[in-house]
C-alpha cells in the first residue's frame, strides 16, 4: 500500500497544474498509485480527446509529479473501464 504522504504530494502537484487544464476545458483525476510507484491518472473534459494530451501528460503532469516526488517511476493516463 502506498504511503498517504505520497498520495497527498501527488494531489498537491495535480492541484498546481489543474488551473492550466481547466483553462482549456479539461481536468485530471488521480486514479491509483501502484506499489512500484507508477501514478495512474485520467484526463477529464476536453483533455480526454485533446491531441496534445500525450505531451501534456509527459511535459506537464509527469514533470510536476516527479518534481514533487522524485521516487515516482512513471505517470500514465488510463481510460475509463466499463464493467
Amino acid at each position: 500500500m502506498t504511503d498517504s504522504k505520497i498520495i497527498d504530494k501527488i494531489k498537491l502537484a495535480l492541484d498546481d497544474i489543474r488551473p492550466y487544464l481547466m483553462d482549456d476545458g479539461g481536468d485530471i483525476e488521480l486514479i491509483e498509485v501502484t506499489d512500484d510507484l507508477t501514478v495512474k491518472v485520467k484526463f477529464l473534459g476536453a483533455c480526454k480527446s485533446c491531441t496534445m494530451s500525450a505531451m501534456t501528460l509527459k511535459g506537464g503532469v509527469e514533470e510536476a509529479i516527479k518534481k514533487a516526488i522524485p521516487e515516482i517511476k512513471a505517470v500514465i493516463a488510463v481510460e475509463e473501464v466499463l464493467n
